[in-house]
C-alpha cells in the first residue's frame, strides 16, 4: 500500500475541485440559449429618390457659337447603385460660311434615355463615379440657302435654296463620369459621351451640318457635358 504524503493530498484535492468547477461551468454553458448571428440587410432602399440636371456647356455653346442646346435630365436613385435617366434638350444651329455665303438652319427637340452605374465601393456615399449608356433619337429639318451668284456658263444672276429638308437619327451614347455633393441638394459634375449613330436619314441634302443632340453630323462624335444636379 503507497502511502501519500499531506502535499500530495492537498494537491489531489484541489485538482478534484477544478475538474468539478469546470464541469459546472460547461454545464451552465449548455443550458444557455445560443445567439444566431444574423447578418443585417443593406437598409439603403430600393427608391433612394431622384434629381434633375442641367447641363452648362450645351447652353454656353448656344450663347457663344453658331450651334449648341438646351438640355435638362431626370435620374432615378436605386439603391444608390443604378440610375435610370432620362435626358430631353433642344438643339439648334445658325451658321453663314464665310467663303460661300451660304447660311444653314436647324433647330428640334431630342431625347436621350439609359442607365448609369455607380463603380463606387462605399453606396451611402453622396458622390458617384460612374459609367454608362444612352439610346438617342432625333427628328429635325434643316435648311440650306444661299444669296444670288452669277453662273459661271449662262452668266446670269441664280439663287439656291432647300427648305424644310426632313431628316432623322437614332444614336447610342457611351458615358462616363462624376458627380460630387457639394452641399445640401447641390451636386456638380461631368460627363464624357462617345456618340455612334445606329440608323439615320439625312434627306435630300444628304448631308446635315448639324445633328440636334448629336452635334456634327458624322458616323461618331466626342462629346461632354457639366452638369448642375438637385437632389429631390
Amino acid at each position: 500500500m503507497i502511502k501519500l504524503n499531506k502535499h500530495s493530498i492537498y494537491i489531489s484535492r484541489v485538482a478534484s475541485s477544478l475538474i468539478a468547477l469546470f464541469v459546472m461551468i460547461g454545464n451552465i454553458d449548455a443550458a444557455q440559449p445560443k445567439k444566431i448571428a444574423i447578418q443585417k440587410r443593406d437598409s439603403i432602399p430600393l427608391m433612394n429618390g431622384f434629381a434633375v440636371s442641367f447641363d452648362v456647356v450645351g447652353a454656353a455653346m448656344m450663347q457663344m457659337g453658331n450651334s449648341g442646346q438646351y438640355e435638362g435630365g431626370l435620374r432615378l436613385n436605386m439603391r444608390n447603385k443604378y440610375f435610370p435617366t432620362v435626358e430631353l434638350g433642344y438643339g439648334k444651329a445658325d451658321k453663314t460660311d464665310i467663303t460661300t455665303n451660304s447660311h444653314y438652319t436647324t433647330k428640334a427637340p431630342y431625347v436621350r434615355i439609359g442607365m448609369d452605374f455607380n463603380l463606387l465601393k462605399d453606396k451611402r456615399s453622396s458622390n458617384h463615379f460612374f459609367l454608362g449608356f444612352r439610346y438617342a433619337f432625333t427628328s429635325y429639318k434643316d435648311n440650306v440657302s444661299q444669296p444670288e451668284f452669277k453662273d459661271p456658263v449662262w452668266g446670269y444672276n441664280v439663287d439656291y435654296s432647300c427648305l424644310n429638308n426632313k431628316c432623322y437619327y437614332h444614336w447610342v451614347e457611351a458615358v462616363v463620369g462624376i458627380d460630387a455633393k457639394i452641399y445640401g441638394p447641390l451636386h456638380l459634375g461631368w460627363s464624357l459621351r462617345y456618340r455612334k449613330r445606329i440608323a439615320y436619314d439625312e434627306g435630300i441634302l444628304g448631308k446635315s451640318w448639324y445633328v440636334p443632340g448629336f452635334g456634327k453630323s458624322n458616323n461618331s462624335s466626342l462629346g461632354g457635358t457639366f452638369n448642375i444636379t438637385f437632389d429631390i
